[in-house]
Protein backbone atom coordinates (compact mmCIF):
# COMPACT_ATOMS: atom_id res chain seq x y z
CA UNK A 1 0.00 0.00 0.00
CA UNK A 2 1.20 3.20 -0.57
CA UNK A 3 1.87 5.90 1.88
CA UNK A 4 0.01 8.68 1.33
CA UNK A 5 0.73 10.21 4.64
CA UNK A 6 -0.45 14.07 5.16
CA UNK A 7 -0.08 14.14 8.87
CA UNK A 8 3.36 15.52 10.46
CA UNK A 9 2.94 15.41 13.64
CA UNK A 10 0.24 14.00 16.14
CA UNK A 11 -1.27 15.25 19.13
CA UNK A 12 -1.27 13.27 22.50
CA UNK A 13 -4.88 13.76 24.72
CA UNK A 14 -2.55 12.47 27.63
CA UNK A 15 -4.08 10.67 30.70
CA UNK A 16 -6.50 13.72 31.47
CA UNK A 17 -6.91 17.45 30.95
CA UNK A 18 -8.27 18.34 34.32
CA UNK A 19 -5.79 21.48 35.56
CA UNK A 20 -6.28 20.88 39.30
CA UNK A 21 -4.60 17.33 38.42
CA UNK A 22 -1.90 18.15 35.80
CA UNK A 23 1.06 19.36 39.21
CA UNK A 24 -0.03 16.15 41.70
CA UNK A 25 0.20 13.88 38.51
CA UNK A 26 3.67 15.49 38.02
CA UNK A 27 5.10 15.20 41.22
CA UNK A 28 3.76 11.28 41.60
CA UNK A 29 4.86 10.11 38.77
CA UNK A 30 8.05 12.24 39.14
CA UNK A 31 8.82 10.02 42.13
CA UNK A 32 7.69 6.88 40.23
CA UNK A 33 10.26 7.34 37.54
CA UNK A 34 13.09 7.88 40.49
CA UNK A 35 12.25 4.77 42.16
CA UNK A 36 12.22 3.19 38.80
CA UNK A 37 15.83 4.72 37.98
CA UNK A 38 17.45 4.33 40.84
CA UNK A 39 16.03 0.72 41.83
CA UNK A 40 16.89 -0.88 38.34
CA UNK A 41 20.36 1.05 38.19
CA UNK A 42 21.38 -0.45 41.38
CA UNK A 43 19.99 -3.93 41.12
CA UNK A 44 22.35 -3.74 37.89
CA UNK A 45 25.47 -2.38 39.88
CA UNK A 46 25.00 -4.73 42.79
CA UNK A 47 25.00 -7.74 40.00
CA UNK A 48 28.27 -6.27 38.80
CA UNK A 49 30.10 -5.84 42.22
CA UNK A 50 29.05 -8.49 43.75
CA UNK A 51 31.03 -11.91 42.67
CA UNK A 52 28.26 -14.21 44.71
CA UNK A 53 25.53 -12.99 42.35
CA UNK A 54 27.11 -13.79 39.39
CA UNK A 55 24.88 -17.11 38.30
CA UNK A 56 22.55 -17.20 35.43
CA UNK A 57 19.52 -16.05 36.90
CA UNK A 58 21.18 -12.67 37.94
CA UNK A 59 22.73 -12.19 34.78
CA UNK A 60 19.15 -12.52 33.12
CA UNK A 61 17.62 -10.20 36.41
CA UNK A 62 20.47 -7.52 35.14
CA UNK A 63 19.01 -7.39 31.75
CA UNK A 64 15.76 -7.09 33.03
CA UNK A 65 16.43 -4.33 34.72
CA UNK A 66 17.95 -3.04 31.99
CA UNK A 67 15.30 -3.88 30.01
CA UNK A 68 12.75 -2.00 32.71
CA UNK A 69 15.24 1.29 32.78
CA UNK A 70 15.15 1.77 28.73
CA UNK A 71 11.06 1.00 28.49
CA UNK A 72 10.15 3.27 31.37
CA UNK A 73 12.45 6.40 30.04
CA UNK A 74 10.65 5.81 26.23
CA UNK A 75 7.68 6.36 28.13
CA UNK A 76 7.21 8.42 31.44
CA UNK A 77 9.60 11.82 30.35
CA UNK A 78 7.29 12.00 27.63
CA UNK A 79 3.91 11.78 30.16
CA UNK A 80 5.86 14.37 32.98
CA UNK A 81 6.50 17.15 30.15
CA UNK A 82 2.54 16.65 29.32
CA UNK A 83 1.92 17.36 32.68
CA UNK A 84 4.61 20.04 33.64
CA UNK A 85 4.61 22.43 30.00
CA UNK A 86 1.40 20.89 28.06
CA UNK A 87 3.56 19.67 25.45
CA UNK A 88 1.61 17.07 23.88
CA UNK A 89 2.95 17.02 20.46
CA UNK A 90 4.65 14.55 18.84
CA UNK A 91 6.92 14.57 15.52
CA UNK A 92 5.31 11.59 13.35
CA UNK A 93 9.00 10.40 13.35
CA UNK A 94 9.45 10.71 17.18
CA UNK A 95 6.31 8.68 17.34
CA UNK A 96 7.72 5.62 15.37
CA UNK A 97 10.50 5.95 17.28
CA UNK A 98 8.96 6.13 20.70
CA UNK A 99 6.69 3.07 19.28
CA UNK A 100 9.72 1.12 17.87
CA UNK A 101 11.83 1.31 21.09
CA UNK A 102 8.75 0.50 23.32
CA UNK A 103 8.10 -2.95 21.13
CA UNK A 104 11.67 -4.10 21.22
CA UNK A 105 12.21 -3.51 25.16
CA UNK A 106 8.18 -5.25 25.74
CA UNK A 107 9.00 -7.94 23.75
CA UNK A 108 12.77 -8.46 25.38
CA UNK A 109 11.06 -8.46 28.66
CA UNK A 110 8.45 -11.20 27.69
CA UNK A 111 11.39 -13.85 26.36
CA UNK A 112 13.96 -12.49 29.32
CA UNK A 113 10.95 -13.50 31.76
CA UNK A 114 10.78 -17.03 30.00
CA UNK A 115 14.57 -17.75 29.73
CA UNK A 116 14.00 -16.95 33.63
CA UNK A 117 11.49 -19.97 34.10
CA UNK A 118 13.25 -21.91 32.09
CA UNK A 119 16.49 -21.49 34.63
CA UNK A 120 14.36 -22.05 37.45
CA UNK A 121 13.64 -25.34 35.87
CA UNK A 122 17.26 -26.59 35.29
CA UNK A 123 17.83 -25.48 39.09
CA UNK A 124 14.98 -27.37 40.93
CA UNK A 125 14.40 -29.93 37.82
CA UNK A 126 18.09 -30.48 37.32
CA UNK A 127 19.97 -29.25 40.08
CA UNK A 128 23.30 -31.71 39.50
CA UNK A 129 23.22 -30.70 36.14
CA UNK A 130 22.52 -27.42 36.66
CA UNK A 131 26.15 -26.10 36.13
CA UNK A 132 26.07 -28.05 32.54
CA UNK A 133 22.94 -27.04 31.34
CA UNK A 134 22.84 -22.61 31.95
CA UNK A 135 26.29 -22.55 31.03
CA UNK A 136 27.80 -18.77 30.23
CA UNK A 137 27.14 -19.53 26.28
CA UNK A 138 23.65 -21.19 26.98
CA UNK A 139 22.67 -17.77 28.82
CA UNK A 140 24.52 -15.07 26.40
CA UNK A 141 22.35 -16.93 23.24
CA UNK A 142 19.08 -17.00 24.96
CA UNK A 143 19.50 -13.15 26.18
CA UNK A 144 20.72 -12.28 22.46
CA UNK A 145 17.54 -14.75 20.76
CA UNK A 146 15.42 -12.22 23.45
CA UNK A 147 16.79 -8.92 21.77
CA UNK A 148 16.80 -10.35 18.64
CA UNK A 149 13.19 -11.11 18.95
CA UNK A 150 12.36 -8.03 20.17
CA UNK A 151 13.96 -6.14 16.95
CA UNK A 152 11.98 -8.33 14.80
CA UNK A 153 8.54 -7.89 16.23
CA UNK A 154 9.19 -4.49 16.58
CA UNK A 155 10.32 -4.08 12.95
CA UNK A 156 7.10 -5.96 11.89
CA UNK A 157 4.52 -3.68 13.80
CA UNK A 158 6.38 -0.69 13.02
CA UNK A 159 6.37 -1.29 9.18
CA UNK A 160 2.40 -2.67 9.57
CA UNK A 161 1.66 0.68 11.59
CA UNK A 162 3.39 3.17 9.09
CA UNK A 163 2.54 1.56 5.80
CA UNK A 164 -0.48 3.45 6.60
CA UNK A 165 -1.98 6.65 5.35
CA UNK A 166 -2.29 9.09 8.46
CA UNK A 167 -4.82 11.74 7.43
CA UNK A 168 -6.81 14.42 10.11
CA UNK A 169 -7.78 14.57 12.37
CA UNK A 170 -4.33 13.01 13.99
CA UNK A 171 -4.89 13.02 17.96
CA UNK A 172 -3.96 10.19 19.38
CA UNK A 173 -6.39 8.95 22.21
CA UNK A 174 -3.20 7.95 24.56
CA UNK A 175 -0.65 9.51 26.51
CA UNK A 176 2.04 7.61 24.35
CA UNK A 177 2.16 6.43 20.47
CA UNK A 178 0.63 2.84 21.44
CA UNK A 179 0.21 0.49 17.97
CA UNK A 180 -3.55 0.12 18.70
CA UNK A 181 -4.20 4.33 19.49
CA UNK A 182 -2.60 5.28 16.17
CA UNK A 183 -3.37 2.67 14.15
CA UNK A 184 -6.75 3.89 14.52
CA UNK A 185 -6.05 7.36 12.97
CA UNK A 186 -5.10 6.05 9.82
CA UNK A 187 -7.55 6.58 6.90
CA UNK A 188 -6.93 3.52 4.74
CA UNK A 189 -8.18 -0.10 4.91
CA UNK A 190 -6.29 -1.60 8.19
CA UNK A 191 -8.13 -4.97 8.59
CA UNK A 192 -4.67 -6.43 7.38
CA UNK A 193 -2.47 -4.63 9.54
CA UNK A 194 -4.73 -5.09 12.75
CA UNK A 195 -4.88 -8.69 12.46
CA UNK A 196 -1.25 -8.61 12.15
CA UNK A 197 -0.83 -7.13 14.88
CA UNK A 198 -3.21 -9.08 16.90
CA UNK A 199 -1.53 -12.59 15.18
CA UNK A 200 2.58 -11.26 16.01
CA UNK A 201 1.99 -9.81 19.65
CA UNK A 202 -0.29 -13.14 20.47
CA UNK A 203 2.56 -15.33 19.48
CA UNK A 204 4.74 -13.55 21.17
CA UNK A 205 2.86 -13.24 24.60
CA UNK A 206 1.98 -16.91 24.14
CA UNK A 207 4.87 -18.57 22.91
CA UNK A 208 7.05 -16.79 25.61
CA UNK A 209 4.00 -17.72 28.21
CA UNK A 210 3.72 -21.23 27.16
CA UNK A 211 7.69 -21.57 28.03
CA UNK A 212 6.65 -20.17 31.34
CA UNK A 213 3.79 -22.85 31.90
CA UNK A 214 5.42 -25.57 31.30
CA UNK A 215 8.42 -24.83 33.36
CA UNK A 216 6.75 -24.10 36.34
CA UNK A 217 4.68 -27.48 35.30
CA UNK A 218 7.34 -29.49 35.96
CA UNK A 219 9.24 -27.27 38.70
CA UNK A 220 5.90 -27.79 40.78
CA UNK A 221 6.11 -31.56 40.04
CA UNK A 222 9.78 -31.72 41.19
CA UNK A 223 8.89 -29.75 44.25
CA UNK A 224 5.48 -32.26 45.09
CA UNK A 225 7.86 -35.65 44.86
CA UNK A 226 10.20 -34.09 47.37
CA UNK A 227 10.47 -35.02 50.59
CA UNK A 228 12.24 -33.19 52.80
CA UNK A 229 10.46 -30.06 54.11
CA UNK A 230 13.55 -28.02 53.67
CA UNK A 231 14.21 -28.76 50.07
CA UNK A 232 10.50 -27.78 49.37
CA UNK A 233 11.01 -25.09 50.91
CA UNK A 234 14.37 -23.44 49.07
CA UNK A 235 13.30 -24.79 45.67
CA UNK A 236 10.23 -22.91 46.64
CA UNK A 237 11.68 -19.79 47.48
CA UNK A 238 13.93 -19.69 44.71
CA UNK A 239 11.04 -19.12 42.56
CA UNK A 240 8.56 -17.08 44.46
CA UNK A 241 9.91 -13.30 43.31
CA UNK A 242 10.40 -14.91 39.08
CA UNK A 243 6.19 -15.81 39.67
CA UNK A 244 5.51 -12.54 41.23
CA UNK A 245 6.85 -10.87 38.29
CA UNK A 246 5.35 -12.71 35.96
CA UNK A 247 2.11 -12.56 37.21
CA UNK A 248 2.23 -9.09 36.96
CA UNK A 249 3.66 -8.63 33.67
CA UNK A 250 1.31 -11.12 31.57
CA UNK A 251 -1.45 -10.58 33.80
CA UNK A 252 -1.61 -6.36 32.52
CA UNK A 253 -0.29 -7.45 29.13
CA UNK A 254 -3.25 -10.43 28.29
CA UNK A 255 -5.88 -7.70 29.85
CA UNK A 256 -4.15 -5.04 27.41
CA UNK A 257 -4.15 -6.83 23.85
CA UNK A 258 -5.75 -10.21 23.74
CA UNK A 259 -9.37 -9.10 24.20
CA UNK A 260 -11.32 -7.50 21.73
CA UNK A 261 -11.34 -3.99 21.48
CA UNK A 262 -14.95 -3.88 21.70
CA UNK A 263 -15.13 -5.27 25.42
CA UNK A 264 -12.84 -1.92 26.35
CA UNK A 265 -12.61 1.63 26.79
CA UNK A 266 -9.60 4.07 26.28
CA UNK A 267 -9.78 4.91 29.75
CA UNK A 268 -9.53 1.39 30.57
CA UNK A 269 -6.44 0.96 28.19
CA UNK A 270 -4.68 4.11 29.71
CA UNK A 271 -5.08 2.44 33.33
CA UNK A 272 -3.47 -0.63 32.39
CA UNK A 273 -0.83 0.78 30.19
CA UNK A 274 0.26 3.26 33.17
CA UNK A 275 0.50 -0.05 35.20
CA UNK A 276 2.53 -1.88 32.77
CA UNK A 277 4.85 1.18 31.32
CA UNK A 278 5.66 2.87 34.90
CA UNK A 279 4.24 0.59 38.18
CA UNK A 280 5.91 -2.82 36.33
CA UNK A 281 9.27 -1.37 35.69
CA UNK A 282 9.45 -0.13 39.28
CA UNK A 283 8.37 -2.60 40.66
CA UNK A 284 10.33 -5.45 39.64
CA UNK A 285 13.55 -4.04 41.97
CA UNK A 286 11.78 -4.59 44.65
CA UNK A 287 9.82 -7.90 44.22
CA UNK A 288 13.71 -9.02 43.47
CA UNK A 289 15.35 -7.10 46.44
CA UNK A 290 12.32 -7.48 48.99
CA UNK A 291 11.88 -12.00 48.45
CA UNK A 292 15.41 -11.95 47.93
CA UNK A 293 18.47 -13.24 50.63
CA UNK A 294 21.15 -13.66 48.34
CA UNK A 295 20.44 -9.62 47.36
CA UNK A 296 19.43 -8.67 50.68
CA UNK A 297 23.27 -10.08 51.87
CA UNK A 298 25.00 -8.35 48.77
CA UNK A 299 23.46 -5.30 49.33
CA UNK A 300 24.38 -5.15 53.01
CA UNK A 301 27.97 -6.77 51.99
CA UNK A 302 28.27 -3.25 49.24
CA UNK A 303 27.40 -0.65 52.07
CA UNK A 304 29.19 -1.86 54.68
CA UNK A 305 32.35 -1.70 52.06
CA UNK A 306 31.38 1.92 51.29
CA UNK A 307 31.03 3.18 54.71
CA UNK A 308 34.45 1.34 55.22
CA UNK A 309 35.96 3.29 52.72
CA UNK A 310 33.91 6.53 53.51
CA UNK A 311 35.03 5.95 57.12
CA UNK A 312 38.58 5.78 55.95
CA UNK A 313 38.55 8.72 53.92
CA UNK A 314 37.49 10.71 56.43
Amino acid sequence: MENNTEVKEFVLLGLTNAPELQFPLFIIFTLIYLITLIGNLAMIMLILLDSHLHTPMYFFLSNLSLVDFGYSSTVTPMVMSEFLIGNKVISYNASAAQMFFFAVLATVEKYLLASMAYDRHAAVCKPLHYATTMTISVCARLAIGSYVFGFLNAAIHIGDTFCLSFCMPNVVDHFFCDIPAVMVLSCSDRYVSELVVLYVASFNVLLALLIVIISYIFIFITILKMHSAVGYQKALSTCVSHIIAVSIFYGTIIFMYLQPSSSQSMDTDKIASVFYTMFIPMLNPMVYSLRNKEVKNAFKKVSDKAKYSLGSVF
